[in-house]
């Protein structure tokens, strides 16, 4: 069994505890990312960014809501958290 179905085991055992906690975390990783987003100023490439990190976070917030199946909202999950760490790495360190 890999790591990837042991979390996914965990998460759905857990969903409704874990979907508050992760909702909770995203959206302040969301938060964070914007905001090293903007403090690189306001051109074309940072809207674009912040585009990005508004639609993922709110995409999740919106499976969750739905009620849809714990896979789909474990790598909607995922995918946010890992935009968003991109994101905001690469605006602290690179831009």
């Amino acid at each position: 069994m890999s790591t990837y179905d042991k979390y996914l085991n965990s998460y759905t055992k857990g969903f409704m505890g874990f979907n508050t906690i992760a909702i909770l975390g995203q959206s302040c990783l969301g938060g964070i990312a914007a905001m090293f987003v903007l403090q690189n100023g306001t051109s074309i490439a940072q809207m674009v960014q912040l585009f990005l990190i508004t639609i993922f976070c709110s995409g999740f917030n919106g499976a969750v809501l739905a009620q849809m199946k714990p896979k789909v909202v474990f790598n909607f999950l995922i995918a946010t958290v890992a935009l968003n760490l991109t994101l905001a790495l690469l605006n602290i360190f690179v831009i």
